[in-house]
Parts: C-alpha cells; sequence; structure tokens
C-alpha cells in the first residue's frame, strides 16, 4: 500500500510545473515627521526581515529613507518585471502616507510623489499571474480605481480618499504576519485574506480601547472589476484571490517549503487547498454532482500528498 502510495504521488509531481517564486517589495514613504518617520521604517524593515527568512523562493527588496523616491521605486518594480515569471506571485506594500485632492491620489515619497495611476502602470509591467497590491497610507481607498485588474488583489487602510488622518492597519498588517492567531483555517500559512480580517479586526479594537471615532476602514477588492467591500463573498467572488494567495507559512510547513525534497509536495498541497476553496466559489454555477465529484477528487487527492508530507 505505501509503495502503491508513494508511486501515485511520484507521477503527480512529475507533471507539476516549475516551482513558483514570490516577489516582496515594501515601501516606507516620507514620513514628514520623525516620529512617522522612525514608525513607518521600523514597519518596513520587519516585513524585510519576514519575507527574507520565510522561503528560499523569496525574492525581497525594501526601500526606506532617501532610498524611497519615485526613480527607486520604478526602478525596483522594472527589475521584478525583468526578472519574476508568470508563475510567481507580486507582492506590493505601501507604508505611509497618502494624499487626495478629489481626483488623484498620490503616495508620498522622497522628492517627487507617486500618482496612483503612475504606480499602476508601473504593476502593469509585472506579468506575474497573481499581484497583491497592500496601500496602507492615509487616502488609499482613492488608489484602489487606479490599481485594481482582473489577477490583482488591491486592499486598502481606508474605504475612501476623504479618511485622511495616519492609519494604524500597517502596525496591525505587519502583526498578523507574526501572530498564529492570523492563521484562521489552522494549516500553518497566512493567506492575504487572513492577514487582512486579522488587521480588520485589530484596528477596528484599538479604536475601541482608546475610545476613539474610527476614522479608517479597511477594504479591498480582487476581481478587478468591482467596488470595494469589507468582507468576502461567495456571490460576488470577492475574496477568491486573496485567499489563495500565501503571503507566508509557519511551523512545519516552513519547513517544507525549504526542504528540497518536500517542496514539491507541499506546493501541490497548497495548489489542492485552493482548488478546494475556488470550489466553494463555483458551487452555485455547477451541478451537485459535479461539485460533489470535483471536490471528492480534490480532498482524495489532498489526504495522499498530506500522507506522505507527514512521514
Amino acid at each position: 500500500m505505501v509503495r502503491s502510495l508513494n508511486w501515485c504521488v511520484v507521477c503527480l509531481l512529475a507533471a507539476l510545473p516549475a516551482r513558483a517564486s514570490v516577489y516582496y517589495v515594501t515601501v516606507a514613504g516620507l514620513g514628514g515627521e520623525p516620529e512617522y518617520e522612525q514608525r513607518f521604517t521600523g514597519l518596513a524593515h520587519d516585513l524585510d526581515k519576514t519575507f527574507s527568512s520565510s522561503s528560499v523562493d523569496a525574492h525581497v527588496y525594501t526601500l526606506t529613507g532617501s532610498g524611497s523616491t519615485r526613480a527607486h521605486l520604478r526602478e525596483t518594480l522594472s527589475t521584478v518585471a525583468r526578472e519574476s515569471k508568470p508563475q510567481d506571485d507580486f507582492v506590493l506594500v505601501l507604508i505611509g502616507h497618502g494624499s487626495f485632492d478629489g481626483v488623484e491620489y498620490k503616495f508620498n515619497l522622497v522628492g517627487p510623489d507617486v500618482p496612483g495611476a503612475e504606480l499602476a502602470e508601473m504593476c502593469d509591467s509585472i506579468t506575474t499571474g497573481r499581484q497583491l497590491i497592500v496601500n496602507t497610507t492615509s487616502a488609499s481607498g482613492a488608489s484602489i480605481p487606479f490599481l485594481q485588474r482582473p489577477g490583482r488583489g488591491v486592499i486598502a487602510a481606508t474605504r475612501s480618499g476623504s479618511e485622511k488622518n495616519a492609519t494604524v492597519f500597517a502596525r496591525y498588517w505587519v502583526e498578523a504576519l507574526h501572530d498564529p492567531e492570523a492563521d484562521l483555517d489552522k494549516d500553518e500559512a497566512i493567506s492575504a485574506l487572513e492577514a487582512f480580517q486579522y488587521a480588520q479586526r485589530k484596528t477596528a479594537a484599538a479604536y475601541e480601547s482608546e475610545k476613539r471615532i474610527a476614522t479608517e476602514h479597511a477594504v479591498f477588492e480582487d476581481t478587478g472589476k468591482a467596488e470595494a467591500v469589507r468582507q468576502p463573498s461567495l456571490q460576488t467572488g470577492e475574496g477568491r484571490l486573496l485567499s489563495s494567495l500565501l503571503l507566508l507559512r509557519m511551523g512545519v510547513a516552513q519547513r517544507a517549503a525549504n526542504d528540497p525534497a518536500k517542496r514539491a509536495l507541499l506546493a501541490r498541497k497548497e495548489e489542492l487547498e485552493r482548488r478546494i476553496d475556488t470550489l466553494k466559489y463555483e458551487k452555485a454555477a455547477m451541478s451537485q454532482e459535479e461539485y460533489k465529484k470535483q471536490l471528492t477528487d480534490a480532498l482524495v487527492e489532498l489526504a495522499r500528498v498530506q500522507e506522505v508530507l507527514d512521514k
């Protein structure tokens, strides 16, 4: 039985595509004041350490201080565009201040700011299959219409450009990548949706504990064609991309990702888990029989892969 099981897995792995990489770019924008400068830089450095240690397949770029310029950002994203492949993932995190004049959103950098439309153009040159832009700045909700497109999830710390106060969402977004509580499904991996929901909860709790009226309401959009929302929906498909995009792994999953003998198996396991999640969104458009068949097939194969991974 064990020999048969292992042979099935060997055949399965032979058909797998090349292992994907993740490109992480974090930018700490202009602080304006020492307190903000220190806060933004500290959060960016924290993410740099987290992403750098997350996987042997991680490519990490972090811009802080005098390096946070529009020209340097363009150069960095051009490098990602040249080096990344369609099967890779791309994650961009913006930390700092943003502005909105009623027409145009801008991310505040050292020297000239970068408008939302220009930022979108830079990211559009990157051909990775999946992208995530996490904009934690003030007025970040106004950047979503510029940044959204199919295959890209956009998270914003504010629901509109009128929420212009400095945000605390960035702090809890970073915290989500360290706290096992963020792993809601206990699969030893933090998805973009889990990190969003964690940071959203913690941000709301922070305002409540300080008895302050919340001046930020985080939202996301990941279909590329709809209004931003605060919660995932099986009916509209919002949350489907974010739930499938893993930011990092922990514990046994992280060790497997860095083990040449197990990383392909882990990749297949995560692919099957994404397929199972996707079926939830597709169920309404399928017959009950077809849904049950595809779900059963995925669950059986997942069990086989998990059994070999556990050895």
